[in-house]
């Protein structure tokens, strides 16, 4: 919210993302569209860059595209795939549930520690052209997107 102090409007954020999670978040004052954006019933897109302490092997690949039980039932990507293929602690993560922190639980469940988090995609919407802490309007195009749900 500090980042945003300037906006003259009142607005509240779409999502969570954890204290040491970076990347794409959305600040509203449409709490509908919040509610579409949110809601596991609307099943949104999200893509993740993950780092981890280790490289990840290609089972534990596998069971999480699969599916891995976690407390609160099984979770699987949509996809998952090597940023850097000599580099396998770098992954790009693709999921549609919401639940809180599931990403790093994910990995944590198979023994892996997440060493950076950064959602580079939300609803339609990538941080590109902005640098970390900088925010930016949605353009009305982007508001009547969201709006109409004519995204993934």
């Amino acid at each position: 919210m500090d980042l945003i102090k300037d906006c003259p409007k009142r607005v509240f954020p779409v999502g969570r993302l954890d204290k040491s999670t970076t990347g794409v978040l959305m600040f509203t004052n449409d709490g509908e569209m919040a509610e579409k954006l949110t809601h596991p019933s609307y099943n949104k897109k999200k893509i993740y860059q993950v780092t981890l302490d280790q490289p990840l092997k290609e089972e534990d690949k596998e069971k999480i595209i699969e599916g891995v039980e976690l407390s609160d039932g099984v979770i699987k990507a949509d996809e998952l795939e090597y940023i850097d293929p000599k580099d396998h602690r770098k992954l790009g993560i693709e999921i549609h549930s919401g639940k809180n922190r599931i990403v790093r639980r994910i990995f944590e469940s198979l023994g892996y520690d997440v060493r950076s988090l950064d959602r580079v995609y939300f609803a339609g919407l990538t941080k590109k052209g902005l640098k970390k802490g900088d925010w930016r309007y949605l353009t009305e195009g982007e508001v009547n997107i969201l709006k109409m749900g004519a995204y993934v």
